[in-house]
């Protein structure tokens, strides 16, 4: 087991006591992952890319909810294209649980993270592309059959779909190919995942939220309409200057109007099998919140009898501006209940916020009355460590999770 200078053991009573961290448990699951517990994130982004790397050691059973309103970079092109959900997010987290170990993954690994220039002609770009469909592309001849038949058969899918004009700039390949078994598979997402999560050995599922072509629109305080989950995150633009009323969903650009978009009895299936669920660090509304839009999320979340955990970030975040923690835990929660606004009580949708208390690690601070007065209990614990700070070490933040459930 993992545990850093800065361990430290405390009881947390939930239905019966808990030690964090619990040394044994998290051997057990270590010694034997694929009988690791189901711990549910709801995210998207980057954010949990090398907590997952680390995570298929512990459990090969963890569930993932993706974001699939991603509106920037070269998924802006595949979604105005195909009218589309976004595909890079579910495309990260695949290969993050992906099994290295296993002949020919590395290699996968590298075509699927690999993007086309962005300083070459349309001509140049798809010449590469149509090698890689060839088979005469060095990233693609070292890749073991089958995978390479069916990455080469998903690039020559797309080849026929784009036209001469299709912008390729910036294309990652990785979306490209996952993008192309969409299309010839009616439009669903689960085929195209399954397959290659068991080409790669992925360790864990990874599934959209909705598989629907959605927009995430955001309202400012000032009366600002963003619609574009880019505009909010604050990377392609300039950052938000007034702090958010509301986000919704919506399928027109131009008017953006709330839509309703229930979620599937599957994704009800998938969430009442959590052991754990983590709504974890990263970007607060476009990542987490996004997630608990459609219709039926916080109800499903509502009827698991498990733990539930808010991680809050540890370096700053964009889309809080002019928020505090305790704001972030209201809104949370205000998203989670939405579904069933006479809910009593907080504890059937978050029972805890996991912080680190170091001065200065949360604008704001920690108002530790106000979370306790909306139901929900604080876990003070170092998860911000020497190797990592200012961010999460990712190997303490497992060791803590797995324990709680």
């Amino acid at each position: 087991m993992y545990l850093t200078e800065d361990y430290k053991a405390i009881k947390l009573q939930i239905t019966r006591t808990v030690n964090l961290p619990d040394p044994v448990k998290v051997a057990r699951f270590k010694k034997n992952p694929e009988l690791g517990p189901k711990l549910l994130f709801f995210s998207g982004g980057t954010a949990l890319r090398d907590l997952s790397k680390h995570l298929i050691n512990y459990t090969w059973n963890s569930i993932h909810i993706i974001t699939p309103f991603d509106s920037g970079g070269s998924s802006a092109e595949l979604r105005k294209k195909f009218k589309m959900p976004a595909v890079g997010d579910i495309r990260n987290r695949l290969m993050a649980l992906a099994d290295q170990s296993f002949q020919g993954n590395p290699d996968i690994y590298s075509l699927f993270a690999y993007r086309l220039p962005k300083d070459k002609n349309q001509h140049i770009l798809m010449e590469e592309l149509y090698s890689m469909a060839k088979g005469k592309h060095p990233m693609v001849v070292i890749i073991v059959d089958p995978m390479r038949k069916i990455i080469r058969n998903h690039l020559y899918l797309f080849l026929e779909k784009i036209s001469e004009t299709f912008d390729l700039r910036g294309a990652s390949i990785g979306n490209v190919i996952l993008t192309a078994g969409y299309l010839s598979n009616r439009r669903l997402f689960d085929p195209v995942i399954f397959i290659f999560s068991k080409l790669v050995e992925c360790r864990g599922i990874v599934r959209p939220i909705v598989n629907k072509y959605r927009h995430l629109a955001a309202e400012l305080e000032d009366g600002t309409v963003l619609i574009g989950q880019h505009l909010l995150v604050g990377k392609e633009s300039a950052r938000i200057q007034s702090r958010v009323k509301k986000v919704f969903l919506t399928d027109e650009t131009q008017k953006p109007l709330p839509v309703d978009v229930p979620i599937r009895k599957k994704m009800r299936s998938l969430i009442s099998q959590a052991d754990l669920i983590c709504y974890p660090m990263g970007s607060f509304y476009s990542s987490i919140i996004a997630n608990l839009l459609p219709k039926g999320v916080g109800d499903a979340v509502s009827q698991v009898d498990c733990p539930k955990v808010y991680i809050p970030n540890t370096c700053a975040d964009p889309e809080t501006h002019g928020m505090t923690l305790a704001d972030q835990v209201k809104i949370l929660l205000i998203y989670l209940k939405k579904d069933n606004p006479k809910l009593i009580g907080n504890k059937r949708v978050l029972n805890y916020v996991l912080v680190d208390n170091q001065p200065g690690t949360y604008p704001g601070g920690i108002d530790k009355e106000g979370i306790k007065d909306l139901g929900v209990q604080i876990i003070d614990y170092p998860i911000v460590t020497s190797r990592t700070s200012p961010q999460i070490d990712e190997q303490q933040l497992i060791c803590l999770l797995l324990s709680l459930c």
